[in-house]
């Protein structure tokens, strides 16, 4: 693979869309040129990167011609129908949802666990949801020393998991609580 790729994100304005862009920043992942993705009504957006204004681009179906690798953070449908054009197109796709986590032809791949599974992809990569790395995490050194065979766990999501527009929400309604307002919801 290129020393520098072409990296895509797709969902580039949602919450963990503008998360992926701040790790590549931030683990100064040698991006070779950054293409954002996300619907219609995001196109024109610019987001920071590098100190430098990338505009939000339109996602379609011939977004992914010499792209090496796609970060994909839109969602389950979005990923159905987009990663398999995206892997056509000769780009190695990262999914962050729940649409190929199940896929017997997809490596589930948590690098600090399984990292050598990467090895087998045919063009998509799935990660499990945050609560599931995470616990895992903990759980595969136990695992290693005493042989794990059964969990059982309890997860409360937060409302990042519901995208930019909920942390939004919930950020004005603490504020109204804590200014003693009237608590008011966009729904």
């Amino acid at each position: 693979m290129n020393k520098h790729p072409h990296v895509a994100v797709v969902g580039a304005t949602g919450a963990v869309g503008i998360e992926m862009i701040k790790t590549l920043e931030k683990r100064n992942f040698p991006v070779g040129k950054l293409t954002l993705l996300a619907s219609a009504r995001s196109v024109g957006k610019k987001l920071k990167f590098k100190g430098q204004d990338i505009p939000v681009t339109e996602l379609t179906k011939d977004s992914f011609k010499g792209i090496d690798i796609a970060l994909f953070s839109a969602g389950g449908n979005i990923s159905k129908e987009f990663a398999p054009i995206a892997a056509k197109a000769g780009c190695v796709v990262v999914d962050n949802s729940s649409a190929f986590r199940m896929d017997p032809e997809v490596p589930l791949v948590i690098p600090e666990i399984n990292a050598s599974d990467v090895k087998s992809h045919k063009g998509i990569i799935a990660n499990p949801n945050c609560t599931t790395a995470i616990t895992l995490m903990a759980l595969y050194p136990l695992h290693q020393a005493f042989t794990v065979k059964r969990i059982w766990a309890s997860s409360y999501q937060a409302v990042s998991g519901t995208g930019a527009k909920a942390i939004e929400e919930l950020e004005r309604q603490v504020e109204q609580v804590v200014n003693k307002q009237p608590v008011t919801d966009t729904a």
